[in-house]
């Protein structure tokens, strides 16, 4: 085999993965799907199924202990993204993120058992929706692994050989200022601001219920006292 063959054949993939001639580096198309695609897309079916639980009336069913709920989810897909976009993935992050996914699922089970309990109706819609949610984290999860599998192969073998396997490593190439602040301003349209207002409507609507229990109560009791003056 030639020269340029050997080279042909050592690049593989990466460089025919284009039509008719062109090529792409697989690895750099992947980025921007994670970085451009499926993280911004994230937001929307999240800002939905807040559209859903206010359709619903969750302020009067399932109330405050849902929406503590929605927030710790949120947290615990929050943190294994903010880590990733801002340090080297590794055997470390791969296991925070492993893990963020495990619990969010079964938090998302615990989730649904709470609203279905409660008078709030779950429609098939929203369930349609929370199938995006559930699913997006191992979507994302599959596409890292492919764009470190050697950092996949460290960590089945425990990071054995690798100083830095077990701790935060900065990016060496950061992602610019523009992007994280675009990320951010999401953040802050998409779940801060809407999941914020859900829990405050759910705080005052118990406030609300407690507040005409006690009046009841009390009304209920000069009633008796009445009947006995009588």
């Amino acid at each position: 085999m030639s020269a340029a063959g050997r080279v042909r054949s050592r690049r593989g993939p990466a460089a025919r993965a284009g039509s008719y001639g062109a090529t792409v580096d697989v690895g750099d198309a992947t980025s921007r799907y994670l970085l451009y695609g499926l993280l911004p897309s994230w937001f929307l079916p999240g800002l939905a199924d807040w559209v859903m639980h206010r359709r619903s009336r969750i302020e009067d069913t399932a109330g405050t202990k849902e929406s503590l709920i929605h927030a710790l989810m949120m947290t615990e897909v929050g943190v294994p993204i903010a880590l990733t976009l801002r340090y080297e993935v590794n055997p470390l992050l791969l296991s925070v993120q492993l893990a963020g996914a495990a619990v969010h699922e079964a938090t998302a089970l615990w989730d649904v058992r709470t609203a279905v309990h409660s008078d709030r109706e779950v429609t098939p819609l929203e369930q349609h929706i929370h199938s995006f949610l559930e699913s997006l984290p191992f979507g994302a999860l599959a596409a890292l692994g492919c764009l470190h599998a050697d950092q996949v192969r460290s960590l089945l073998r425990g990071g054995r050989g690798d100083p830095r396997a077990w701790r935060l490593v900065r990016r060496r190439r950061p992602l610019s200022r523009g992007y994280l602040a675009g990320i951010a301003a999401a953040i802050g349209t998409c779940v801060l601001l809407p999941y914020g207002e859900e829990l405050l409507r759910c705080v005052r609507g118990a406030r609300r219920r407690e507040g005409e229990k006690e009046a009841g109560g009390d009304e209920a009791e000069w009633h008796t006292q009445a009947e006995r003056g009588l």
